[in-house]
Parts: C-alpha cells; structure tokens; sequence
C-alpha cells in the first residue's frame, strides 16, 4: 500500500537533497518498522541513519539512531526498527550510510502501512509508541514519532451548534470518579476551563458545552487533556495517533459553529494540529 498525503507544515524545515536511494518501508501493528534499501553499491558496512530534526536555527545536537543493513533479497539491503527502541517525539528523517561515506537520504517507493489501520494496541506497557513513516513534500523518507504515556485516542468527533463531543479510548490510565477533562488555553492570561468526562473500561466521552466556555474564557485556541484520575494524576493529551496519518491538519476538517453570546457572535470549531493533538478555536465573527 502506497500512502500519498499532502506534505505537513513542518516540512519546511527540511532541505532538498538529492534523492539517490529508494527504500520500502514496512509499519507492524506494535510500532515497529521494516527498511528495504537499495544497494549503494559502496563497499563498506552500511548503517540506516535516523536523525531527529532539531528545528530551524538552532544549535542542538541531532539525536540519531543507527541500525546494520543486512543483505536481503532482491540485491537490497534491510534494517529493522523494533518497537522496543526509543525513538523521541518528532520527525525523523532516514538516509543510508556507508563507512567512511556521506549519509545519503532516502526516498519512499513503497510504504505499507496497513497494520497501523484501527490498531489497538493492549495497554499493559502503559504507554503507546507510534512511528509512521511518510514522503516529505522534497519526496524524502521521513518517519513521524509519538511516545505518550498515558494516551487519551480520539475517536468519533461530534460537534453540534450547543456543545462539542469526543468519543475515544485511554490507554495506559484508568478512568475514576475524580476524572474529569480541562481545555487550556495557549494564553498564559486564559483560565482552566473543566469539561465533562465519562466512561468506562477503557472508553470515554468528552463534551464541551459552548456557551459554558464562552462564558468563562471567550475566543483563544484551547488544547484539550484528560486527567482520568484528577489532581494530581496523570495527564494525557487528547489525539488521534494510532492510524496510518502522519498529519491530520489538512485532511481533516471541521465546520465552525456559531455561538451566540452577551459580547457578540463567536464561532467554535475543533481542528488537529500539527502534531495530531486536538484542539479547540474560538474566535470572534
């Protein structure tokens, strides 16, 4: 399966490179990751290389990870992500590399993501590790990472003109009856705002009344959590990672929703970020 998506925002930071090497790239159910690579043809031991991107000016040192390229069938060489290897939150751009060589990057031929299609990954390790790889917008091999402990999946999104509802499931937490969900807003001036949570086993219910917001915090961007045990317990940001999506923004979209207050028309309306978190805009008409 080939997975086509338009080119996430934070691609711009990445610079064009030459595309020298194709690879497949193969995504398994608990996390971990399969690269087919063509043989470089350079005699040497060859590494693939992931390097975490840092950002734009900045001088941090680039996490990377090394994993051998063994030959395989088909004159390509294979190295294998498991799922117990840490790799950090971020984007994670793959080259090949042979001794005494200059990395060279890679680029995408096939990527078979079909097992990270509704995964439902158990829980028991308490936390959840997604690593979805995908072609940047220069048609690079690019691997998007998530590490979150607890994790708090959106599901079914049900906005209406009173309230907005999130069904979804946590995992790596439990639901008790101090639970409950807050919208915090991006401005430091902004109150916590609480919102309903309810649910059992596993699966729950967020519902956030509009006018309730409105009321007591007016336009901002509001980013949604859960505290499934209340203070002071774990927290979890509420998302949507466990799919074959590397960036939700541009793909899914959401109507605004007209609220009517004392101070004017606002409008409400739930979008993903770039980091796949759900949030939550309000802003005047």
């Amino acid at each position: 399966m080939t997975t086509l998506l338009p080119a996430s925002p934070d691609d711009r930071r990445e610079d064009a490179a030459p595309q020298l090497l194709h690879a497949d790239c193969v995504a398994d159910s608990a996390g971990g990751l399969t690269f087919d690579v063509e043989d470089p043809g350079t005699p040497g031991t060859a590494h693939l290389l992931l390097r975490r991107r840092t950002g734009e000016e900045t001088a941090e040192t680039a996490e990377e990870v090394r994993l051998p390229l063994a030959p395989s069938a088909g004159g390509h060489l294979r190295a294998a992500l498991p799922s117990g290897v840490s790799l950090a939150e971020g984007r994670w751009d793959a080259f090949a590399q042979v001794t005494g060589e200059e990395p060279l990057r890679l680029t995408p031929r096939l990527l078979d993501l079909r097992s990270l299609v509704d995964r439902v990954p158990g829980g028991a390790l308490g936390h959840v590790a997604v690593r979805i790889p995908y072609a940047t917008k220069h048609g690079n091999l690019t691997v998007r990472s998530w590490w979150r402990a607890p994790h708090a999946e959106a599901g079914e999104i049900l906005p209406t003109e009173e309230r907005l509802t999130v069904h979804g499931r946590l995992i790596g937490a439990r639901l008790t009856p101090g639970g409950h969900a807050e919208l915090r807003g991006r401005h430091r001036d902004k109150p916590v705002v609480r919102a309903q949570l309810t649910g059992t086993a596993g699966a729950f219910t967020l519902c956030v009344d509009y006018a309730q917001l409105t009321e007591a915090a007016g336009p901002g961007v509001w980013d949604l959590w859960l505290l499934p045990e209340g203070e002071p317990g774990p927290r979890a940001r509420l998302a949507r990672l466990l799919d074959d999506i590397a960036d939700r923004k541009a793909v899914f979209t959401y109507p605004p929703t007209t609220v009517p207050t004392a101070g004017g028309e606002l409008t409400a309306r739930p979008y993903y970020t770039v980091d796949n978190n759900l949030s939550l805009a309000v802003d005047r008409v």
